[in-house]
């Protein structure tokens, strides 16, 4: 139990290798993305998800053990250590099947990891990493997602006023332009109504909407006094990458699944069967076991080494990175997950 936290120390290939794209030329270039969506999918058809939990003592022990919590801090200066060499690298003369390459693996990094380990950071208590959980959304430029999602998608999951919840029969591609406008909405709603509430200007540096977007776009700026016009464009691409993952996985943990409303017209509380859950190891690994996400919508206060496998959730026939793949073809995804969905729909 006392290594244990090591086998995340695997999720630094990708960062390894998205060193390698920004410093290399040909398919290299496409390496994380090869690892993320070719590698990983078949290793995850190979081994059986495995629904064990640690026992009440193990969870004991890792819940306060640092190291879990070290290894998500590393990737702060790693993921800006790599913006810096992507910036550069894209100042070089290389073709456009390269400038694709980096990219997208500036973007997997962004997404995958940047807005990843904000998640998981964004739900702890104290300040130092809450400020980290916003320096690693700047990247994509979706700081917004701090407020909408644990005051917003935490309260509203699987409901039809949830801009992140994917609705049954709703294709990937409208869902995108749906969760990314009103999800950008909703933060906005709900960061006036805190201030109405606490009898503030909206109008205000006590607006953190106001300060992301401020934030947001000096960081733009100085990329673009630095490194030019263009390289900053290039940049907005990987950060569109990065957000777009992020739906992508939005998409696939709550498609067509719905809370019911009570007598009194209230939503039930949210249950474990109200959002898709993957117990496959190498994808739990490299995503900081996000794909529990029936235990983290339950007990969103739990850390990622001690979420749980909860009986009768709805269980993902594949891994996350697998279910990306599936969902960006809809006569396909329909085809395997409507008749799933179906058994779960209270």
């Amino acid at each position: 139990m006392k290594f244990k936290f090591l086998k995340y120390f695997l999720t630094l290939s990708i960062p390894f290798l998205a060193y390698i794209s920004f410093n290399t030329t040909g398919i290299l270039t496409y390496a994380p993305i090869l690892e993320a969506f070719l590698l990983i999918p078949l290793l995850e058809l190979l081994f059986k998800p495995s629904t064990k939990n640690i026992s009440q003592a193990e969870e004991e022990m890792a819940k306060d053990d640092m190291s879990y919590d070290i290894i998500l801090y590393l990737f702060v200066p790693l993921i800006y250590f790599l913006i810096w060499e992507f910036l550069i690298s894209m100042s070089e003369p290389i073709s456009t099947f390269d400038k694709i390459g980096r990219i997208l693996s500036m973007g997997l990094i962004c997404g995958g990891f940047g807005i990843n380990i904000a998640h998981e950071l964004g739900h702890r208590k104290t300040k130092y990493e809450k400020l980290f959980s916003k320096i690693l959304l700047l990247p994509s430029l979706y700081m917004h997602f701090f407020i909408e999602h644990n005051r917003g998608h935490h309260k509203r999951v699987s409901t039809k006023e949830d801009p992140s919840s994917a609705r049954f029969g709703e294709n990937i591609f409208s869902f995108w332009l749906r969760a990314v406008s009103f999800g950008y909405l909703s933060a906005w709603n709900l960061e006036n109504s805190r201030l109405k509430r606490n009898g503030s200007n909206i109008i205000s540096f006590k607006n953190e909407m106001i300060i992301y977007q401020l934030i947001q776009i000096t960081f733009l700026s100085l990329i673009c006094l630095n490194f030019g016009f263009q390289i900053m464009l290039y940049f907005i691409c990987c950060s569109i990458f990065g957000f777009l993952l992020l739906e992508t996985v939005n998409y696939i943990e709550h498609y067509g699944l719905q809370r019911s409303k009570n007598e009194s017209g209230k939503y039930e509380r949210v249950q474990p069967f109200h959002s898709w859950n993957s117990n496959h190891p190498v994808g739990r690994i490299m995503l900081f076991e996000l794909s529990r996400h029936s235990d983290h919508h339950y007990n969103a206060s739990r850390k990622y080494q001690i979420l749980k496998n909860h009986d009768n959730t709805p269980e993902m026939p594949t891994g996350y990175p697998g279910m990306m793949i599936l969902s960006l073809i809809p006569p396909l995804w329909f085809y395997v997950m409507n008749n799933k969905v179906k058994k779960f729909i209270h």
